[in-house]
């Protein structure tokens, strides 16, 4: 049997709600594509190269994008399995800000004007390039940028109604 949600008090509420809304505008505003959180996604990028690259040289290349969701996805289960809305939040709104990083990735690939660590390979260019989609790059990186858009929204609204719904029993 599934135990109820942990409750958020307002202030916890309060501070993830301006947070986010502080971190949407540094998105907004940004002209590098370069978010704050992006010096935490780019170390797990790196080494999912190196963690998939031991499988192959194909799935190595997919490896940094694969690895940079995925640590986000686990955070997310073992919140959501311990019932903990804060967490699941903060873990659903990571995927999604690397959706908005990923994004910028992919709109590059024909560009190639993004800095790349050790000045190495585009990964996007040499995965949309694989797959004969580089001529829709931008519109793969629109749709995936909004795919982080929605998710990071949604992860907050969620959070906002499951407190109204849940309220701490010292505020009951």
């Amino acid at each position: 049997m599934r135990t109820s949600w942990k409750s958020v008090s307002k202030i916890i509420l309060a501070v993830w709600v301006i947070s986010a809304f502080a971190f949407w505008i540094h998105a907004l505003t940004s002209d590098s594509g370069f978010l704050l959180l992006d010096f935490i996604n780019l170390p797990f990028h790196e080494f999912g190269h190196l963690f998939f690259g031991i499988l192959g040289e194909g799935i190595g290349i997919w490896g940094g994008t694969i690895f940079q969701l995925l640590i986000p996805v686990i955070i997310f289960v073992n919140f959501y399995l311990r019932r903990e809305p804060s967490g699941v939040t903060f873990s659903a709104f990571w995927f999604g800000e690397n959706l908005l990083n990923i994004s910028w990735y992919i709109a590059d690939v024909r560009k190639m004007a993004l800095p790349l660590v050790g000045g190495g390979e585009h990964d996007w260019n040499t995965i949309l390039s694989g797959l004969g989609m580089l001529k829709y790059d931008t519109t793969i990186a629109v749709i995936v940028k909004t795919f982080g858009w929605l998710i990071m929204i949604a992860a907050v609204g969620w959070l906002v109604i499951a407190s109204l719904k849940n309220k701490p029993e010292n505020e009951a």
